[in-house]
């Protein structure tokens, strides 16, 4: 976890570096912003229950992966699912909107219809 936007979180590829004594390395100014918009990255912040922090760190090493990146990736698969259930949901309304409107416009389609016979 930052502690702030100038410091990273040690990586899994830094563990066995004997000279890094702290759990984090300061970065010069401006380089954090750097990566950060490099990467297409947002720092957020949220409180989760730990039991459900262990249990995600838990799958992470099963998986063989960083728990960080295998929430990233549950959210975009969770977002990208919603956002098409949404947009499914409103064609569905939008075709039965039209639907509703066909059936309103029949009475005047078969007025129409008994006009042109009569010409």
């Amino acid at each position: 976890m930052a502690t702030s936007p100038r410091t990273y979180e040690r990586g899994p590829w830094e563990e066995q570096d004997a000279d890094l004594e702290a759990a984090h390395v300061q970065a010069p100014a401006g380089e954090a912003e750097a990566v950060q918009r490099a990467l297409g990255l947002q720092m957020v912040s949220m409180r989760l229950q730990p039991e459900l922090v262990n249990n995600l760190k838990q799958i992470a090493v099963h998986y063989g992966i960083g728990y960080q990146p295998m929430i990233r990736d549950l959210l975009n698969r969770f977002a990208h699912s919603e956002i098409q259930q949404i947009l499914q949901d409103q064609m569905d309304e939008l075709a039965k909107a039209g639907r509703a409107q066909q059936e309103s416009t029949e009475p005047v389609s078969q007025f129409l219809e008994r006009e042109r016979k009569r010409a």
